[in-house]
């Protein structure tokens, strides 16, 4: 039989000769499960009556449960939709009823419950050998306040604060009681805490190095020598040597004196107005403050930079990008103390939905006591 031509006989007795497989991943219709319970009541000869106890967490004769909670929260706090958009894709999802109302209730409820959790992770990251700290604007109730995280590798705490500075890094409760190596930028509240070991951003200020040298090559000659660039290039060369761990303090001399060589010559330029100010008090900046800056090459447990927390108060930022500002400050403190229960359970490997289905069930993750 000529090739691809067909003869029409009956292939039930023929042998397989191969197997092909396809595979569909589908969710089955999702529709709300009521459990009801019953409490009956009897009365006893002698005229009380008793009536038997309601499940833990069933508290009226009709309420949301758990779970459907816990998605509520997922999505108005775990992904930054708008409280109404979380109410709409609960009923399109769910094909159940959602207001703007409930969906507030359920977070204020979840975020009331992480009292807890958000003490014992203040006392575990002011324990730390180290500890990042960094701080955003948040609008919320009409006004500018502030985001302050602190956070290790495996814990993170936010919290909102009306003002930038020490006194709500006081309110917040880890800096006072911090002894380790802090990372952070040079804001300068930070040093106004004599019991902790600084080590500044390095990312934050190869940018302002940046900014001098794109300056210098604007304004002045881009072929000439320029303090900035020199302070990057053995900058850079010293993190390239302590990629294995620290420096050896031998290797470590030359670099140094080259950067604070041209610190202090930045220090004296002469640029003319606001910028040339800026970009001396810059250069003051890391010669005053070079041990500060090259921690990272002489204590192993120090970073690079403070990306860590930046990345922390980075979701702040995409929440008010999708849905805007939060219309009061207790709405902000509940998107707090719930941005750092999904961020420190994630770093435990939980996943953020199970994480709230355990908060709103009544027992949210803790942190082991040792």
């Amino acid at each position: 039989m000529l090739p691809g031509l067909r003869c029409g006989a009956g292939l039930a007795r023929a042998p397989e000769v191969a197997l092909a497989r396809r595979q569909v991943f589908d969710l089955p219709p999702i529709t709300i499960r009521v459990t009801e319970h019953e409490l009956v009541s009897r009365r006893c000869r002698c005229g009380v009556t008793t009536t038997a106890d309601a499940p833990t967490g069933v508290n009226a004769p009709v309420q949301y449960g758990p779970r459907i909670k816990a998605i509520m929260v997922y999505l108005y706090m775990g992904q930054y939709l708008s409280k109404h958009r979380t109410g709409v894709a609960m009923s399109e999802l769910f094909a159940t009823p959602v207001s703007d109302g409930t969906v507030s209730a359920a977070t204020a409820r979840a975020a009331g419950d992480l009292d807890g959790f958000c003490a014992a992770v203040s006392k575990k990251i002011a324990g730390a050998d180290v500890a990042h700290f960094d701080e955003t604007g948040f609008r919320a109730d009409g006004k500018l306040h502030w985001l302050h995280s602190a956070s290790t590798t495996m814990f993170t705490m936010i919290t909102c604060h009306a003002r930038r500075g020490r006194e709500a890094m006081n309110a917040a409760g880890i800096l006072p009681a911090f002894t380790g190596i802090a990372v952070h930028d040079a804001w300068a509240p930070y040093d106004t805490y004599p019991q902790i070991t600084h080590a500044l951003c390095n990312a934050h200020v190869l940018r302002e190095l940046i900014a001098v040298t794109d300056h210098h090559a604007r304004s002045v000659d881009p072929t000439s020598w320029c303090w900035a660039a020199q302070v990057i290039y053995n900058l850079l060369a010293i993190k390239t040597m302590a990629q294995d761990g620290t420096v050896d303090p031998e290797r470590l001399a030359p670099r140094r004196t080259l950067l604070l060589h041209a610190a202090r010559i930045g220090a004296t330029t002469p640029t003319p107005g606001p910028v040339g100010s800026k970009h001396r008090a810059l250069a003051r900046r890391i010669n005053h403050r070079i041990e500060d800056y090259l921690r990272f090459a002489t204590d192993p447990r120090s970073p690079w930079d403070n990306n860590a927390a930046e990345r922390e108060i980075r979701m702040a930022k995409l929440r008010q990008k999708v849905s805007g500002a939060m219309r009061t400050l207790v709405g902000a403190q509940h998107f707090a103390a719930l941005r750092s229960y999904l961020a420190t359970t994630a770093k435990h490997g939980i996943d953020g939905l199970d994480a709230l289905t355990q908060l709103t069930t009544g027992n949210p993750w803790q942190p082991q006591t040792t």
